[in-house]
């Protein structure tokens, strides 16, 4: 990149841009974002954040008005294989955190690490666009400036996929993204549209409040309890890298072994093996189910009123429907032309690097079972490898520009997952963690030797303490 400064462009608001071209700025205050933050920090990397709402947390703190969590919304994973390596969850923490206690974690590391400090809150990013070798970034409020760079970190679950259907139903109809309490449901007849984690969770909440709660589903899931052999399911099975095949065909012996069989409750038969789309992770929903507090119903045909025609030809009525239908990716502030968008996602090396700009990053657009926060730390430290290396014209980070400009790898693992949407950015926890360590290690070998040579002082914090 140049070091020259950039020609600041005229933009819509009246007031000048603002030179922070030797800055690069993090949109976003979730984990994504503080993972981000965290690790420019421990690189010596220029930046500040700014986030729309007036703390970190991102969608875990629940009155954050884009939050998406619910009030008995809790982690499907545990927390020990969720957590920041560097920042353990206190004892006291649930085996699988409530939403409360995950803002209060987020906003201790936010503390613990001093990045308040680097954040403007209650700040909206409106547009983002290339202007030399910088990013123009305007802001809601008129004020604008030039950076050196844009981390994008706003999550991946913020735009509600809906769903239509013929007819029109005249009941109230909602997605998951906006509930919040299951007293909605109160002597409601209710139809969940959908049977991932957040419409199996909400269809036990209302089981307690509703008049009646069916289930429409198009497919079969596979189910993963929340507990084996008395540990959290998800702490098991680590200690031996099995092929894809072994281990659908081990892990699906030993889960069977604790969990009912869906078809014998009226879910569909899974099109597909198990890891090749995200498991239900819920030891409730087939125990509501087989004492018939829920019952599942095909896909939905069409309205009429406040009748619900499915697929198989029947039809009952109802009074609310909720879909749990997930979500799409949503960069609003920036064109998808930049973001090489291809299908439902971006086209970026490790999910993360466009091919072409070497100052505009993904962070967080990644998704894996058991991945964890710490999988999206690992990709943050990565990234901030290898602007530290551009900085230093370093072998490894020019290497890394060559890899990148040819787009994404393959990081299935051999797993063949189905083609859906919310599939797009999917990849294997171990295939997307080792290839992220590989580069994390080579990046910083060659930045350390470097460091070496030179006076300790400002040394790059590249090695950090991670708890046992």
């Amino acid at each position: 990149m140049s070091n020259a400064k950039p020609e600041i462009k005229k933009t819509g608001s009246k007031r000048k841009p603002q030179d922070k071209s030797e800055k690069f700025l993090i949109i976003g205050a979730g984990p994504a974002g503080l993972a981000t933050a965290r690790n420019l920090q421990r690189y010596h990397i220029p930046f500040e954040g700014v986030d729309g709402y007036k703390d970190v947390g991102g969608l875990w703190d629940i009155e954050n008005p884009h939050s998406t969590v619910y009030e008995t919304a809790h982690l499907i994973s545990s927390k020990r294989m969720t957590e920041f390596a560097e920042f353990p969850m206190k004892k006291s923490v649930a085996e699988y955190p409530s939403h409360t206690e995950l803002a209060t974690y987020f906003r201790d590391f936010a503390k613990e690490f001093d990045l308040y400090k680097y954040y403007k809150f209650n700040t909206k990013v409106k547009n983002v666009t290339a202007v030399d070798q910088n990013w123009l970034v305007e802001f809601h409020n008129g004020d604008s400036a030039v950076y050196k760079g844009i981390l994008i970190a706003t999550g991946t679950l913020h735009h509600p996929n809906i769903p239509e259907y013929p007819g029109k139903f005249s009941g109230k109809i909602m997605h998951s993204s906006e509930y919040k309490s299951p007293k909605i449901f109160e002597g409601k007849r209710v139809l969940i549209v959908g049977a991932g984690n957040s419409g199996c969770d909400i269809a036990v909440d209302a089981i307690h409040y509703a008049k009646k709660v069916k289930m429409s589903v198009r497919r079969g899931y596979h189910f993963v309890p929340k507990y084996v052999f008395g540990k959290p399911a998800d702490t098991l099975g680590g200690l031996f890298k099995l092929p894809a095949w072994a281990k659908q065909k081990v892990d699906s012996i030993i889960l069977g072994m604790f969990t009912l069989d869906p078809e014998k409750y009226g879910f569909p038969k899974a099109d597909h093996k198990l890891y090749e789309s995200h498991p239900i992770v819920n030891s409730l929903i087939l125990h509501h189910l087989g004492h018939g507090d829920i019952a599942i119903k095909q896909d939905i045909l069409k309205f009429n009123g406040k009748t619900v025609y499915f697929k198989d030809g029947t039809s009952e009525e109802f009074d609310l429907i909720l879909y749990a239908t997930g979500y799409k990716l949503y960069y609003p502030f920036i064109s998808p032309t930049y973001l090489n968008w291809k299908g439902a996602a971006p086209d970026l090396y490790l999910n993360t690097f466009h091919p072409v700009y070497n100052n505009l990053f993904v962070m967080g657009m990644v998704e894996a079972s058991g991945i964890g926060w710490e999988g999206r730390y690992e990709q943050a430290e990565m990234v901030a490898g290898f602007i530290k290396g551009l900085e230093e014209n370093t072998k490894e980070a020019r290497k890394l520009v060559e890899e990148k400009s040819h787009g994404n790898i393959d990081l299935s693992g051999g797993f063949h997952y189905i083609k859906l949407d919310r599939m797009a950015y999917y990849v294997e926890r171990d295939t997307y963690r080792n290839t992220v360590r590989q580069k994390i290690s080579r990046l910083n070998k060659e930045l350390n030797e470097r460091s070496e040579s030179k006076e300790s002082k400002g040394q790059i914090e590249t090695k950090r303490k991670v708890a046992s």
